[in-house]
């Protein structure tokens, strides 16, 4: 098979680099943002987007980490680490627990007070860290970012990290 680059014949071995997940347009974000933002229950959630400075010698790439959300319950907590969604204290839980007859790890039913908007936060925590739409987001709030949402706007502060 023959490789071209704009007409141009290639010839040689290509080394594919890193398989990046497929962009979406910002179009695509808007409701999910959208549907967290339209929860009355959410106060204001984030995140933190950054390229590593070093990584054991693999490539730095750009990517979103640690989505939270404080809801009107979480007034006393003041490090969004533990607002994280993974393992939020207010919104609830799916947790995977070892089925001790298969040893596999299986997820459970929902546990807590609002699976639909436990739904909503989980589905903002995968569009923001699963890479889609990473162009948007690096173009809209920049490199080494902390984002920090509420209805009346956004807030951008540097991230410093190591």
């Amino acid at each position: 098979m023959t490789t071209n680059f704009l007409g141009i014949p290639v010839i040689g071995d290509i080394t594919q680099g890193a398989n990046r997940v497929d962009q979406k347009p910002i179009e695509e974000f808007q409701p999910i943002l959208q549907a967290v933002l339209d929860d009355p229950t959410i106060v204001e959630f984030g995140w933190r987007q950054y390229t590593p400075y070093f990584n054991d010698g693999e490539p730095c790439e750009f990517s979103v980490y640690g989505t939270w959300v404080r809801t009107t319950e979480d007034k006393d907590v003041k490090d969004e680490y533990e607002l994280e969604v993974g393992s939020h204290r207010t919104l609830g839980t799916r947790p995977y627990r070892e089925n001790p007859e298969t040893n596999r790890w299986e997820q459970q039913p929902y546990e807590g007070p609002d699976a639909a908007r436990y739904d909503r936060c989980r589905a903002l925590m995968s569009a923001v860290e699963g890479g889609s739409f990473e162009h948007v987001l690096v173009e809209a709030f920049g490199d080494h970012a902390t984002v920090t949402v509420r209805r009346d706007g956004i807030e951008v502060e540097f991230y410093d990290h190591d």
